[in-house]
């Protein structure tokens, strides 16, 4: 397995949150120097990696429904091929997915896929073997990581915390992901600095409550997430973001980061679930609508562009006609960029889970359009309100149709211009010229990139 002359092709699929995408880039550096050599294809395939979120019950039935496809297509052409679930339904469900889908060679939880090279050989060298790793083991998997040894390119993500201890009840991440656990910052700090030298220009801090951050510092001090950022800010990045963030956990040294820090981009996700304070409370929120909105004015007052982008969670039980107009209301007053929103799904072992009160599929979904309806108008509005400004937007890749350059402003927007491939890492100034339901477009008006166009 150690002999790097013999190229194996390793394809993994990703789905459910940046932490998730983080793993699996580092499951496949990991991996590299032992002869696993991505490929963009299952077909191509000797090793599949799925990176499983179990957030919502969806999330799980797409894994077995994968899981069904690619023992169809092993038994089919008879090839070689090693299965590998890892992350959270990993983690969660553990001997019940050998059980359920024998194609599976490998079970890895989140907190062991380091282990990854040691599992691997064991099922190549034992005919047969099936292999279960959920522990959650004394050190923390960042200590036992390899140093990158390729970058991620123009955007990197940067993983510095992870795990929860805030136990909401329709939450599954306190008992997948473990409690929280914060990276020294020494570490964080030398993983940014090869980033960079790597060519990333965005670098976006990770973790499941990255605003709890409370790693140890150089000089042998607890540092919270405003010390970590002025210190990655500080050694020349051009943009910088972190995410995702939890309202009790937004102090007033954070806010106050995004007016001192440049680097800073102007945009934050910030889950508020719910506007209802009942919910909230059985949601074990520990924070108010009230608590909430007054966090949203500290934020306006110290960074006046800043755009919000929130979570919602609609139909969670006991919520009442009363409850859901209350969230409604909330999205109104914040006016959010952007959000994401979803039907309440049971996840077993959670407190919602054996709480009652549930509310049924019809009512859910018809709140579900009511407050997807309100966000889209609120991201519409947003986006119109950019058209005819210059912006800086950094290019990420091609666009869908020929010649079309695929970027994202300070406020992540999604851009799409007509240009050359030569802007793909590069920040150019983009005059917006149309604003549309989930993106914006414009025009390139940076001296040197239009002369190459």
């Amino acid at each position: 397995m150690s002999d790097t002359s013999q190229r194996r092709g390793l394809y993994v699929k990703t789905w459910g949150c940046q932490m998730n995408v983080y793993d699996s880039v580092r499951m496949v550096d990991m991996l590299r120097p032992l002869g696993w050599r991505p490929v963009d294809s299952a077909d191509a395939a000797d090793m599949i990696v799925l990176n499983t979120c179990h957030i919502r019950e969806k999330a799980t039935e797409k894994l077995y429904s994968e899981l069904g496809r690619l023992r169809a297509d092993k038994e089919a052409s008879g090839r070689k091929l090693l299965v590998a679930v890892t992350g959270c339904v990993a983690q969660a469900e553990g001997d019940e997915i050998l059980r359920r889908a024998p194609v599976v060679d490998l079970v890895v939880g989140p907190q062991s896929y380091h282990r990854l090279p040691e599992l691997i050989a064991r099922t190549t060298r034992e005919a047969g073997v099936k292999l279960v790793d959920t522990d959650f083991p004394a050190d923390s998997k960042f200590d036992l990581l390899p140093q990158e040894t390729e970058g991620q390119g123009t955007l990197a993500m940067l993983a510095v915390q992870e795990g929860c201890d805030k136990f909401c009840s329709f939450c599954v991440v306190p008992y997948t992901r473990g409690a929280e656990s914060s990276r020294p910052a020494a570490d964080v700090i030398a993983e940014a600095k090869r980033l960079l030298a790597t060519g990333a220009r965005e670098i976006v801090l990770l973790g499941q409550n990255v605003n709890a951050y409370h790693g140890t510092g150089p000089d042998g001090r607890t540092w919270n997430l405003a010390r970590l950022l002025r210190e990655v800010a500080d050694l020349g990045v051009e943009r910088l973001r972190y995410m995702t963030s939890h309202p009790r956990d937004m102090d007033d040294e954070l806010i106050q980061a995004h007016r001192d820090i440049a680097a800073l981009m102007p945009f934050l996700h910030l889950p508020v679930q719910s506007g209802s304070d009942q919910i909230l409370n059985v949601m074990n929120r520990q924070h108010s609508a009230a608590d909430y909105l007054r966090i949203i004015d500290k934020l306006r007052a110290a960074r006046a562009d800043l755009a919000l982008s929130s979570d919602f969670i609609v139909g969670h039980p006991g919520e009442t006609s009363a409850d859901f107009d209350a969230t409604m209301r909330l999205v109104e007053q914040v006016g959010f960029a952007a959000a994401y929103s979803f039907k309440y799904s049971t996840r077993p072992g959670t407190p919602a889970a054996a709480l009652g009160m549930h509310i049924e599929e019809s009512v859910k979904d018809e709140r579900l359009a009511r407050l997807q309806d309100a966000i889209a108008r609120g991201a519409s509005a947003f986006n119109q309100t950019t058209v005819g400004k210059v912006v800086p937007v950094l290019f990420d890749g091609a666009g869908r149709r020929p010649g079309q350059m695929h970027g994202r402003t300070p406020w992540l927007q999604a851009v799409h211009v007509t240009g050359p491939a030569r802007l793909i890492g590069q920040i150019a100034d983009v005059r917006i010229d149309a604003a549309h339901a989930n993106s914006v477009s414009g025009t390139v008006v940076t001296a040197d990139a239009v002369e190459a166009a």
